[in-house]
């Protein structure tokens, strides 16, 4: 296989002038996010840069101190972008714990599953296979999640009226709300049984196509990709399923009365 092609940074540079001219378009349009996608451009380039070299140095050491180091550092940051991106949250750092054990049950359960049982690397934390299986299990069940309380607790606030009627008719909180959760769930888990069902066909999936580019066997990148998307859709399913519920469970108290109070935001 022909060895990976490598890039400079005047490579990158004719890359970002691409991304400078759709915000010259967007800046022509006042979309109002010229802004965002410089400052999301910028953190781009810096974050990748930081985590080249901390991959480089966590993979030289390989020792399980350091995994565990950057498993936290990654669970953190994913659970406070979980919180920052709901409109209404609950108040003080509660949707922040909510995203923390919602992220560390699934994600982290189906990470050692697919290292330990799947995969089988030696040693199991191997950071190689650690690292990177956690964080495309964990960026994709950040992106549901926080999706799916969004619109949970938004559906919440529209139709308080019609829930409040089915609570004071005798149905239980879970039945009150049964349609939205529904519904969440469907629009949390809809983009990955999209692109799990076009991958291949419209588009090659991010780590297959790395390994391509890396000089790896096809095939073999087939088969991790394929095992990859399973543990993707087990991580977004099960952590949606588990943050709706402890959402569920702050928004109604033990009277089983919806308790939009516990909300801040818009």
């Amino acid at each position: 296989m022909t060895a990976a092609i490598d890039l400079n940074y005047w490579d990158i540079a004719f890359a970002a002038s691409i991304v400078l001219g759709l915000g010259v378009l967007l800046a022509y349009y006042r979309l109002g996010v010229t802004r965002s996608l410089v400052v999301a451009s910028i953190r781009l380039v810096i974050q990748l840069q930081v985590i080249g070299y901390v991959l480089k140095f966590l993979f030289a050491e390989g020792r399980l101190v350091y995994v565990a180091i950057m498993a936290t550092l990654m669970l953190l940051v994913a659970s406070r972008e979980i919180m920052v991106r709901q409109k209404l949250r609950l108040k003080g750092w509660a949707s922040f714990g909510v995203g923390a054990s919602t992220l560390f049950v699934s994600s982290f359960a189906v990470a050692l599953f697919g290292l330990l049982v799947v995969v089988k690397p030696e040693p199991w934390y191997l950071p190689q296979y650690a690292i990177p299986l956690l964080g495309m299990i964990m960026s994709n069940t950040m992106s549901g999640v926080s999706l799916s309380m969004d619109r949970l607790t938004s559906a919440l606030r529209d139709n308080r009226a019609i829930i409040e009627q089915r609570l004071a008719l005798g149905q239980s909180s879970r039945e009150s709300i049964q349609p939205y959760l529904r519904d969440c769930i469907r629009t949390g888990i809809m983009p990955v049984v999209n692109s799990m069902a076009t991958a291949g066909i419209v588009s090659l999936p991010g780590m297959m196509t790395g390994q391509i580019l890396a000089g790896a066997d096809p095939t073999e990148a087939v088969k991790y990709q394929i095992i990859i998307w399973f543990f993707i859709a087990a991580g977004v399913g099960f952590g949606m399923a588990t943050a709706l519920r402890l959402l569920e469970m702050r928004l109604f108290d033990d009277r089983q009365r919806l308790r939009l109070d516990r909300l801040v935001g818009e």
